[in-house]
């Protein structure tokens, strides 16, 4: 195993590069009029995403968008707000376009009864008819709010992938994450879905952890074994604590070093890819048969908010509170409080708040910087040629900076490609393209560490 410790000087403050520009440029000199016009003349296939944002409680590591709650009521109130943004969008979209994906993500979805996530279903069929024979359709569960009912509802109503939060199963930590979680309770939440005919099933893992040592987490990876999902995604811990006021609870003393995270993600891969797994980006693995590393050989892996797919060249329509949409020149983020939100729903608006519309130059760097997020390597003639650029003219001053990582990566006239110890700071390279990024001072804490 390498010696880490110099890498230490590479752990700085940087984007995970869900989008670019990044969520912190989305402002409100993108004005509404101009969403709506964008919206009208989208032809490309859906991507739907629906943010279910409740909990019943914190979980201390979580910098999710999430309402704590335990109140009927809450639920029901929102779902009627839900409903009503459907039939705005309802006017205003081309709903025969075709539905390739559809997400549930949280908080907690299966936090709502199996009664109301059926209604919720039925009230987007009702409003999009076109899903795609081969549609994605995922659904986040917290595997400790999780009953027959409600698989029945997800697996008869066609989906057919399952992202499970695990996180660690190690109980010390669990405990001071505030998240107790059993083996045995995971897997019997697995095995409901499986029983059910589920064959795509993700569970999540965090690195970065209070406690968490190289042999604990090595231990939790046995116990993932044991579950056989299909995917994993491994996250490095997010510490925003100026951000999110549950992570002040941590003692940042109890938090692993730069160079234990980085062991752990190198154990991560080489473990994983002894049992059947391979890397995919910076923190996915899947097994060989899995579409996403089929995506990741032929180079037509995308990135995200929902992490990797094969589901590129869509665009994303967020609903619910805080959801961000995608489009292929442009950002928009619904608002994040639930009094505006409602407020504008009241209005017949949709509540959009924010949101950014790319020019010309955020164009060629989202395109480079999803390129080398996504598949490891840069066809710099595929973007001359698409940009109508000479590569090394137009991104001089990114290649100086880029210097400070040539020891992780092979370039030569025609690709960038990062090299296997590179991936692990492929945050940093990737920052190296962002215009923005040169603007916002190390001090400014914005994000969290890349290391």
């Amino acid at each position: 195993m390498r010696d880490y410790k110099a890498f230490v000087k590479y752990s700085k403050a940087g984007p995970r590069y869900t989008s670019y520009p990044t969520a912190v440029e989305f402002n409100t000199d993108f004005k509404y009029e101009q969403y709506l016009d964008i919206l009208k003349q989208q032809n490309r296939p859906l991507s739907l995403y629906f943010h279910l944002p409740f909990c019943r409680s914190a979980c201390y590591f979580c910098g999710c968008n999430v309402i704590y709650t335990a109140k009927e009521e809450s639920k029901e109130r929102y779902l009627h707000y839900i409903f009503k943004e459907l039939d705005i969008l309802k006017s205003i979209l081309d709903i025969k376009r075709e539905v390739v994906q559809m997400h549930f993500g949280g908080g907690t979805p299966t936090f709502f009864s199996a009664e109301q996530l059926e209604k919720l279903i039925l009230k987007i069929k009702s409003v999009f008819h076109n899903f795609s024979l081969d549609a994605e359709i995922s659904c986040e569960i917290d595997p400790r709010f999780l009953n027959e009912e409600q698989a029945d509802v997800l697996t008869k109503n066609g989906f057919n992938r399952i992202s499970f939060g695990v996180q660690d199963f190690d109980e010390k930590v669990q405990k001071e994450i505030h998240r107790i979680q059993s083996f045995d309770l995971t897997k019997n939440a697995l095995k409901l879905v499986r029983d059910r005919g589920i064959k795509s099933v993700n569970m999540d893992l965090i690195y970065g952890l209070p406690y968490q040592t190289l042999e604990s987490f090595t231990q939790t990876l046995e116990k993932i074994l044991i579950l056989d999902p299909d995917r994993l995604a491994i996250f490095n811990y997010a510490h925003v604590p100026w951000l999110k006021k549950n992570m002040r609870k941590f003692d940042e003393n109890t938090l692993p070093s730069p160079d234990i995270k980085l062991q752990i993600l190198e154990f991560c891969e080489k473990f994983l890819s002894k049992n059947g797994y391979k890397m995919i980006g910076m923190d996915h693995f899947a097994k060989e048969n899995d579409e996403l590393f089929k995506a990741l050989g032929n180079g037509t892996l995308h990135r995200n908010f929902q992490g990797y797919t094969t589901k590129g060249g869509a665009d994303l329509i967020g609903i619910g509170l805080t959801s961000i949409g995608e489009g292929k020149n442009h950002y928009a983020q619904n608002f994040k409080d639930m009094p505006s939100y409602e407020k504008a729903i009241e209005e017949g608006k949709l509540p959009f708040e924010r949101g950014i519309k790319l020019n010309f130059d955020d164009e060629l760097r989202k395109a480079v910087i999803m390129d080398l997020m996504a598949n490891f390597r840069l066809d710099i003639r595929k973007i001359e040629k698409e940009f109508n650029i000479v590569f090394k003219e137009y991104f001089q001053e990114d290649l100086k900076a880029l210097k400070e990582y040539e020891d992780f990566l092979d370039i030569d006239e025609n690709y960038i490609k990062v090299n296997e110890t590179g991936v692990l700071l492929i945050r940093n390279i990737a920052m190296c393209f962002d215009a923005y990024m040169k603007n916002i001072s190390e001090e400014k804490k914005v994000f969290s560490k890349t290391v």
